[in-house]
């Protein structure tokens, strides 16, 4: 055996500074994109929203907080498509001009009744909706296309929607201004579609 077979092994140097200063760039870093990645989510994936009034009654209450689902737009605008939702879905969208006297931009929550390409009609207190699969209307309210406790729907309407325009109205038909009003939306209005409700707890989380 030789002398070096006796040495002590080499013990590796420890770099504590080193590693604590690792450690504090990764917290701030992380500190610094957690409102980054929050305001992404909140734009383009999830979004948190308080309902306003009366006109989604009894489907959604005045204080609802809801989840609205963004990814399905985002991926279409990505894509360079129309976002088209499904007859029945509740959307926010964007609608300018006045309503409920309030002059300007605003975000409203209806249901969409109408989809684009199709003939709308209100008249005697009904919807019916007039497309290919039914060339005499029908009427979607009590179709089975959602769920919905509709009394009378006010109104004399009679509107053609264009290959982007989707028609939307509040399940509280006395009390809601939507498009028997202010018309037709615009699919690039829509920000998205009420996925779940947190709270009330009491309620359904999804309506």
């Amino acid at each position: 055996m030789t002398n070096e077979d006796h040495r002590p092994p080499k013990k590796r140097l420890k770099r504590p500074h080193f590693q604590n200063w690792r450690s504090a760039v990764s917290t701030i870093l992380l500190i610094a994109l957690a409102p980054l990645i929050a305001l992404f989510i909140s734009a383009f994936v999830l979004q948190s929203y308080q309902v306003d009034g009366q006109s989604m009654e009894p489907t959604l209450s005045h204080g609802d907080r809801l989840i609205v689902n963004k990814l399905p737009r985002t991926i279409a605008r990505i894509t360079g498509n129309d976002y088209t939702p499904k007859r029945g879905d509740i959307i926010i969208f964007n609608q300018s001009g006045v309503v409920f006297g309030f002059a300007g931009p605003k975000q409203l929550i209806k249901r969409v009744i109408g989809l684009p390409g199709e003939r709308v009609i209100v008249k005697d207190g009904a919807i019916s909706v007039i497309n290919k699969e039914h060339p005499d209307g029908y009427n979607p309210d009590v179709a089975g296309d959602y769920k919905i406790a509709v009394q009378n729907t006010p109104g004399n309407v009679d509107v053609e929607l264009k290959n982007d325009e989707v028609f939307v109205s509040g399940d509280n038909r006395a009390n809601s201004e939507d498009s028997r009003y202010f018309g037709p939306v615009n699919e690039r209005n829509i920000v998205g579609k009420l996925s779940i409700r947190l709270l009330p707890l009491d309620k359904p989380h999804r309506p």
